[in-house]
This record gives structure tokens, C-alpha cells and sequence, in this order.
């Protein structure tokens, strides 16, 4: 059970709703706790990504922090991308200084310039987040909770042993409930779902996510009235609940999380 920052309790559900909020790309967190603020009588948990779509942006640990301190419950996304195994093993003290424990890592998006400056894997960050629990430096702290991101393809056997697993945004609640039921797994999973904003979104998403199918109707619906697209974001977090499939979602409001907190103000 989470509470919000106004003080009001939200009462426990099986099915989670981890919203993504947009990292700050200038020293201030002040649009950070707005979106913190806003979406927390709704929301579960917060994912904080890590230097997205390839810019640099603060800390995803210092946001995740900030949730925290907002009364909230945070998950911090590292990226492989940009770090070798002492920046890696520098995040992980800094989370446990913050209190912050569960991570989940990513490979990272590609860069806006510049090249990767890491021969650090997800797999590895994996491992060495586990082997954190035998160090004595990290003595009498939680173990640090760890998930893994995963297409809508087979997956692999050792991202089976993350705590919990995040599938890629899809628009098609079909092909997420046909990837579950192919790939069968105890550890909780989160369903990707994202607001559409606008039809230039759409055609971004589509050249960038692998395998992503945005319907036509859809996009032509967003188009005539931006509002559909928080509409059909919210009406598929409602089936994959209702599948009983998943053990949440992770849900990418955008620049739409008022619509999305007021929406959900009423459905939830």
C-alpha cells in the first residue's frame, strides 16, 4: 500500500501500476515532483529511466531517492550502456546510501552522440548486484532487487532469475497475453504500456521499438482528438488486469500524466 503526498492511503491490489515519469534533463527536480506528485494517488511505483532516449539526464538513483522522500516506492533503471564495473559498483553504493533497492537494468538506448563506453552487460550488472549481498560493504542492508526488460520474443534463460521482468510496450493487448503464455514464469511481470500523444509519436516508436504494431484506428483517433490516446492507454491497463495475466503494468503517461492520474482517478 503506497501514500501519496496529500496523505491519502490507496488500498492494496494484486495488480500494480508502475508509471514512468520523465527524468530531468536540467539541474532542477522540480517537473520530477510535479509528475511525483500528481500521479501518486494512483500509482504503485515509480520507474526513473536512465539517461533516455540516448540524453543525459540527472541520476536515475537521486530521482529514485527523491520518490522516496515523497512517500513513494521507486525503482531506479541503469543502463549498461554507459558505464564500466566501478561506475556500476559506484551506483550501487550510492543507491544503498539512498535506500534505494530495486533496480531495473536495461542495455540503454542508443546514444545521441558519441559511442557505448561500456563492456558492461545487463547480465553482468545482474551478477554483480547479486554478489553485493556477500559483500561486507553492504553489510546489514537489504538485498537490492533486481528486474530485467524483455522483448516480445523468446526469452532468455538467464533473465528467469531477475525478481521481476518488464515487457516492451506493445499497443496490442493480444500479443502480450500470447508472449505470456508462451513463456511461462513464476517471478512477477509487468505488461509495457504508452500513452500515444500524436501521430508523429507513432511513427517514431515505430522506427525505433522492434516488433511495436500501433493500430491505424488508433493513430488516426489521435489525430482528431489527443485525448484518445490516454483513453486507450487506461482501456488496456484495464484488460491486462482484468487477463489476470500480469502482475501489473508499467505505463508510459508522457506529457499526459494529469490526464492519465485524473482518468484513473475514476476507474481504479
Amino acid at each position: 500500500m503506497q501514500e501519496s503526498t496529500a496523505g491519502r492511503e490507496r488500498p492494496a491490489r494484486g495488480f500494480e501500476l508502475i508509471c514512468e515519469i520523465e527524468p530531468p534533463t536540467r539541474p532542477d527536480l522540480t517537473h520530477a515532483r510535479h509528475q511525483i506528485g500528481v500521479l501518486s494517488p494512483v500509482t504503485d511505483a515509480f520507474l526513473i529511466p536512465d539517461n533516455h532516449i540516448g540524453r543525459a539526464t540527472v541520476s536515475s538513483i537521486a530521482v529514485a531517492h527523491e520518490v522516496q522522500t515523497m512517500g513513494g516506492r521507486s525503482i531506479a533503471c541503469v543502463n549498461s550502456r554507459d558505464r564500466n564495473l566501478l561506475g556500476f559498483r559506484r551506483d550501487l553504493l550510492t543507491a544503498a546510501a539512498y535506500g534505494v533497492e530495486e533496480f531495473l537494468f536495461v542495455h540503454g538506448d542508443k546514444p545521441t552522440a558519441g559511442n557505448r563506453t561500456s563492456d558492461l552487460t545487463v547480465r553482468a550488472m545482474m551478477d554483480e548486484a547479486r554478489a553485493a549481498s556477500e559483500d561486507p560493504v553492504f553489510a546489514d542492508m537489504p538485498a537490492f532487487r533486481v528486474g530485467a526488460a524483455a522483448g516480445l520474443r523468446p526469452l532468455l534463460a538467464w533473465k528467469r532469475a531477475a525478481d521481476f521482468l518488464f515487457v516492451q510496450v506493445s499497443y496490442s493487448v493480444d500479443a502480450l497475453l500470447r508472449w505470456r503464455d508462451a513463456h511461462p514464469v513464476e517471478l512477477p511481470v509487468y505488461a509495457g504500456v504508452m500513452v500515444l500523444a500524436s501521430a508523429g509519436m507513432a511513427r517514431r516508436l515505430a522506427a525505433t521499438i522492434p516488433d511495436i504494431d500501433i493500430p491505424d484506428d488508433l493513430v488516426e483517433a489521435v489525430e482528431r482528438d489527443q485525448a484518445a490516446g490516454v483513453e486507450a492507454a487506461c482501456d488496456q491497463v484495464l484488460r491486462l488486469r482484468d487477463s489476470g495475466a500480469f502482475a501489473g503494468v508499467h505505463l508510459v503517461p508522457v506529457s499526459r500524466y494529469r490526464q492519465v492520474a485524473t482518468r484513473f482517478e475514476d476507474l481504479l
